[in-house]
């Protein structure tokens, strides 16, 4: 079979993916169903290796609003993602899917650290390397930690599962008529400031010509579709290559 375009891909999981229809914390029906995705993608031949955010249980931004002390703030929500990261983790394995957990703050009676060389060597052997606690520095975010991860394993493209169906010019949600993009480049989410991923991130993947896909991980079978050209999503990328938007 032809190597797909995207091989080694980086999955970015939003915290809020794992509520589910809940408004709070983790729903274990929600995180069985993104198993049995990620599952299909391993299946299909893909190596993954995912990052997933905390923000269905703390979010550091928010709390500091709220008063808190913006260091204390963002630890507390990269212990979140750790907690997030064992969920998934348990949900794969139940299913026969062979994982490690790699934190950024070192908690050896829970997970591995993040070691470069080992991840490599789990994703050799076909394992899922879930990343956890972000970058393990305060002020910046999960999307930040996942294109430092995408850049550090060498990953061939970025796919962030949101709950929306790609990138469009203005909130799909509170506008009717926003319109969504097939393709765009980093430049223009960049200068037009369109929400795809905050700024650093998205200039970290630009920088080292990486992919964004940007899909709705919420609709069952997405995933396996979008990784197949057939669903429906949007690619950043460099202007260059905004001619080829097939998978």
């Amino acid at each position: 079979m032809p190597r797909p375009r995207f091989n080694r891909i980086l999955l970015k999981l939003s915290g809020e993916v794992l509520m589910g229809p809940g408004q709070f914390g983790i729903d274990p029906d929600t995180v069985a169903r993104v198993a049995d995705e990620i599952k299909g993608a391993k299946e299909a031949g893909h190596e993954l290796c995912i990052v997933v955010g905390g923000g269905n249980i703390f979010r550091g931004l928010a709390a500091a609003a709220r008063g808190f002390e913006r260091t204390s703030a963002d630890y507390m929500g990269m212990l979140a993602t750790v907690m997030n990261a064992l969920a998934v983790q348990n949900a794969l394995e139940q299913i026969g899917v062979d994982t490690r957990v790699q934190s950024a703050i070192p908690m050896n009676t829970v997970c591995e650290p993040f070691i470069k060389r080992r991840a490599e060597r789990h994703m050799e052997k076909g394992r899922i390397v879930i990343f956890a606690a972000g970058t393990g520095n305060p002020y910046f975010t999960t999307d930040s930690a996942a294109a430092l991860r995408a850049a550090e394993m060498n990953c061939d493209a970025l796919f962030k599962g949101t709950s929306v169906d790609g990138v469009y010019d203005a909130d799909p949600k509170k506008v009717p008529g926003a319109k969504r993009f097939d393709t765009v480049s980093f430049n223009h989410v960049l200068a037009a400031d369109l929400k795809v991923m905050d700024a650093s991130a998205v200039s970290l993947c630009r920088d080292n010509d990486i992919p964004i896909v940007v899909f709705n991980i919420r609709e069952q079978g997405n995933l396996s579709q979008v990784l197949e050209g057939k669903g429906t999503a949007t690619i950043v990328q460099n202007e260059g290559e905004l001619i080829d938007a097939s998978l």
